[in-house]
């Protein structure tokens, strides 16, 4: 695999508009209620200077095609299977509807590993969005390129029996949720994200070998954001750190669950069985 080290340092530059159609959208597509006031929760910032790129620029996974040209954010690796391994964010002050949105994005590292998987390459991405000129939310992203599996791999996650048995009593706070094909696709459509694991079952299960439609690991985070504001009140993190652990899977169960101990917050989605889908953590502002 070749040095990504020129890719280092590169930028890219985004602008937006919160405006009141899309504040709207955004709360439809989680069953909420506008906000009182102009100020969004937290999380609204991931639906914001969205992707671009023309439909004949799209790979066959429905990403953006990457090359050695400059106008390529990421580089061209090899590699074909690509996550969203996790995201630290701070958040300085809330995104207000009908705001003027601008966000830097810089690749700051690039890191080639073997493992299990085989072959993977990290890219750490560092996202600076402002509003109305001020810097609203600091936001280092993890992007973790896989080797393509071969068509007779395993399916991901391995099958789980029907049963309940995710124990909430530990937690201060739980909510059970079923992301289904509707929400999917509406969070989709709000960050104009063509990942076609997210709504082209056929190719999630034969090519990327998922046991079905895969639930956006932002989407999933988005969830905790909105039970840690259920929990503390609205756009009361000061910061928020996810780690996907585990894809979680459309039409499945998926249990949301928040406590607090000390001045520390910790966040977490489980599947049915107690497999753990997403690890979180924040503190209070």
């Amino acid at each position: 695999m070749s040095d990504w080290h020129d890719w280092i340092g590169r930028e890219q530059r985004s602008a937006d508009r919160l405006d009141p159609a899309l504040a709207a959208r955004w709360c439809a597509t989680f069953d909420r209620s506008p906000p009182d006031g102009t100020a969004m929760p937290q999380g609204i910032h991931l639906c914001l200077c969205t992707p671009e790129a023309r439909t004949e620029q799209l790979a066959r996974d429905g990403h953006p095609v990457r090359d050695d040209t400059p106008s390529s954010f990421l580089p061209p690796l090899p590699l074909q299977r690509r996550m969203w391994a996790s995201s630290a964010m701070k958040f300085r002050e809330p995104i207000t509807v009908g705001a003027s949105i601008e966000r830097l994005s810089r690749i700051v590292s690039i890191a080639k590993k073997s493992g299990s998987r085989g072959d993977m390459v990290f890219v750490d991405i560092d996202h600076e969005t402002s509003v109305d000129g001020r810097l609203s939310v600091e936001e280092r992203q993890t992007l973790v390129f896989l080797e393509a599996l071969p068509p007779g791999a395993p399916l991901s996650p391995p099958e789980t029996s029907d049963a309940e048995t995710f124990d909430a009593s530990a937690w201060d706070l739980h909510r059970r949720v079923v992301p289904d094909e509707r929400l999917l696709f509406r969070y989709s459509a709000l960050t104009f994200n063509t990942h076609r694991i997210h709504y082209d079952e056929p190719y999630a299960r034969e090519v990327e070998r998922y046991r079905g439609l895969v639930v956006h690991g932002p989407l999933t985070a988005s969830l905790l954001l909105q039970l840690a504001g259920e929990r503390f009140g609205e756009n009361r993190l000061a910061c928020f750190e996810f780690r996907g652990l585990s894809p979680a899977i459309a039409g499945e169960s998926l249990h949301l669950a928040v406590r607090k101990k000390n001045d520390a917050v910790e966040l977490g989605a489980f599947a049915p069985d107690g497999r753990q889908i997403t690890k979180a953590t924040a503190a209070l502002g």
